[in-house]
């Protein structure tokens, strides 16, 4: 695919360049033969679309944003650093508005710190530990809970998932993910992405008749513990500033507030 065209009436200081459509979802604009700015379209699990736009300079960005909303079928998102003022500026000349905002905690996973050395997990629950999880249980519970949200207050209210996967492999990789399981059941579930002195964890979430009864908080002890004795020392999360229970839960165990995002939409 390479469709292209060019800025007319450029005023004086702004460069003239040529937007290309090089991919399906990938745009270049191209100055004197040299790419100066790009814009990708990255389709997220959930069925939405996220744009990214890098370019040095503003008047590019905005012919970028021009060429891909003219292209894409809305509603399209992006989320931005809300400590990056000129981005969010950039997007909100193309129109995008502030949807929501996620806190982004960091955590230590020393339960010395956290005080959950001594956290189990309530009666008749067990926690099933990471990659040990079986893959259509875990499926399950991970339908069962999304389906709940959604119902509340909409899945699109949960942590942006970005999964890098090949072509073929499971979408619910056990490796992932720790689980709470009672009466031969899953009931809850952790997901975590660690690095090598790093981790995220992208979920926490428990069925929606079982919650207020510690599963949650003993879910993070066990991950958080488990994370501590690999050798990794912080973890973060990312929680939407409408979820006070998940809120509650990080602040609980001296979690601190590292940065916010804003999620963006143009509709």
């Amino acid at each position: 695919m390479d469709s292209a065209h060019s800025a007319e009436g450029t005023p004086p200081g702004v460069p003239a360049v040529a937007i290309t459509r090089v991919a399906e979802r990938q745009w270049h604009a191209v100055e004197d033969g040299r790419v100066v700015g790009r814009g990708d379209a990255s389709p997220r699990p959930d069925g939405r679309i996220f744009l990214s736009i890098d370019s040095w300079h503003g008047a590019v960005f905005d012919q970028l944003a021009d060429a891909m909303l003219a292209a894409l079928p809305t509603p399209l998102y992006t989320v931005v650093d809300e400590a990056d003022l000129e981005l969010t500026s950039s997007w909100a000349r193309a129109d995008f508005t502030t949807r929501r905002r996620e806190w982004e905690y960091l955590v230590s996973t020393d339960p010395r710190v956290t005080g959950l050395d001594s956290v189990p997990p309530p009666s008749g629950v067990t926690i099933v530990p990471v990659g040990a999880a079986q893959k259509g249980p875990l499926r399950e519970v991970y339908n069962t809970i999304r389906a709940e949200v959604e119902a509340a207050v909409g899945w699109e209210s949960m942590p942006v998932e970005v999964i890098h996967r090949s072509v073929g492999a499971a979408p619910h990789d056990p490796s992932r993910y720790a689980v709470a399981a009672e009466s031969g059941r899953y009931v809850g579930l952790v997901r975590v992405t660690a690095r090598r002195r790093h981790a995220r964890i992208g979920l926490i979430a428990v069925q929606a008749d079982l919650r207020r009864r510690g599963i949650a908080r003993a879910l993070l002890a066990h991950m958080l513990g488990s994370l501590h004795h690999s050798g990794i020392e912080t973890a973060s999360a990312e929680v939407d500033e409408s979820n006070g229970a998940a809120m509650a839960l990080f602040e609980g165990i001296g979690a601190r507030r590292a940065s916010s995002n804003l999620e963006l939409v143009f509709r």
